[in-house]
C-alpha cells in the first residue's frame, strides 16, 4: 500500500516520526526485500512503442525518464512530506534547482521578492541576474534584521521571502517565525 500523504494521510498521522522515517513510500516489488529498492536506471521498458508514447505523452502514469520520475526518489518525496507533515515534496537535483523551481512555481513578471543579503553567492545572481530579467524585482535585507524585511515588503507585489538559516557561509541564523 503507497504511504503518499495525499492519499494515507490519516494512517500517517497515526504513525510515529520513527515510523514514517522508515516506512512511509515503500512499496514491495515481487521480490519481498523489507528495505526499498534502488532503481539505478536512467530509462524504462515499455510493452511497445504505443505504451512508450502514451507514458511520455502523460496519458498514462507511469517513469518514462529518471531525470522526470524514478521510484527511488519517489520515495524519498513522499518519506520527506510526510516527515515534515507536508502535502508533496519535489526532490531536484541540487539546492540551486530547488531555489529556481520555488522562485518560477511563486513568482511572475511584476512580482517582487525580499531575499536576505546572507545567501550564497549564486543565490544573489540568480535573484539580481536572472529573475530581474523576467521583470521580477528584488530587495535585499540584513538577516537578522526584522525592520528591513518589514519595510521592504511592497503591498500586493511582494510575493515570497527567501533566506538560508543558517546562512550561508556565515552560519547567521534567522528568527524564521518572525519573518
Amino acid at each position: 500500500m503507497s504511504q503518499r500523504p495525499d492519499v494515507n494521510s490519516a494512517v500517517q498521522q497515526s504513525q510515529n516520526f520513527d515510523t514514517l522515517a522508515i516506512r512511509t513510500g515503500h512499496q514491495r516489488t515481487h521480490e519481498g526485500e523489507h528495505g526499498e529498492p534502488i532503481f539505478l536506471t536512467s530509462s524504462f521498458v515499455y510493452s511497445s512503442a504505443a505504451d512508450a508514447a502514451a507514458h511520455f505523452s502523460g496519458d498514462v502514469a507511469g517513469n518514462i525518464y529518471s531525470r522526470f520520475t524514478n521510484p527511488t526518489v519517489r520515495v524519498f518525496e513522499e518519506r520527506l512530506a510526510a516527515l515534515e507533515g507536508g502535502e508533496n515534496c519535489i526532490a531536484t537535483a541540487s539546492g540551486m534547482a530547488a531555489i529556481l523551481a520555488t522562485a518560477l512555481a511563486f513568482l511572475k513578471a511584476g512580482d517582487h521578492v525580499v531575499c536576505s543579503r546572507a545567501v550564497f553567492g549564486t543565490t544573489t545572481s540568480l535573484f539580481d541576474k536572472y529573475m530581474r530579467n523576467f521583470g521580477v524585482d528584488v530587495g535585499f535585507v540584513d538577516l537578522s534584521d526584522l525592520s528591513q524585511w518589514q519595510a521592504a515588503i511592497q503591498t500586493g507585489k511582494t510575493k515570497l521571502f527567501f533566506c538560508e538559516s543558517p546562512s550561508n557561509p556565515m552560519s547567521e541564523m534567522a528568527d524564521l517565525s518572525a519573518i
